[in-house]
């Protein structure tokens, strides 16, 4: 049985190979899934099932363009695992391209994430 770091860092390892039904194995069939960010953000908001977190997923490419996505830091909590990382990405509605350190926390039950939060400097994609 993997413990949450080994399934974050495999999560992390298929979402840099696009695959996402990887991913979404790890994740409960009722989760409390929110990325935090403006409305206007296509992947912002909370997302309550597995179905939601695919779409999540499928959202993504509808609004940044990810060039660089790195995972820079495993911080182990036993059931809570929290991911410091930076990307470089354009944002497909001004064409804008940013970068921003992020931070996503998994908290884990039974061997599937529950609960998930991500966060970055939005400002960075949303420039005055």
């Amino acid at each position: 049985m993997a413990t949450p770091m080994e399934l974050v860092r495999k999560m992390y390892a298929a979402f840099g190979s696009g695959d996402i039904a990887a991913i979404l194995v790890n994740v409960a069939d009722e989760v409390d899934w929110e990325f935090v960010g403006p409305p206007t953000l296509a992947y912002a908001g909370r997302r309550r099932t597995r179905d939601d977190v695919a779409a999540f997923f499928a959202d993504i490419p509808k609004a940044d363009q990810i060039h660089m996505f790195e995972p820079r830091e495993f911080i182990d909590g036993g059931t809570h695992v929290t991911v410091l990382g930076w990307e470089q990405s354009t944002a497909l509605d001004t064409k804008k391209e940013f970068s921003s350190e992020w931070v996503h926390v998994f908290t884990f039950k039974n061997d599937k994430v529950t609960r998930w939060r991500g966060f970055f400097n939005t400002a960075a994609r949303y420039p005055v």
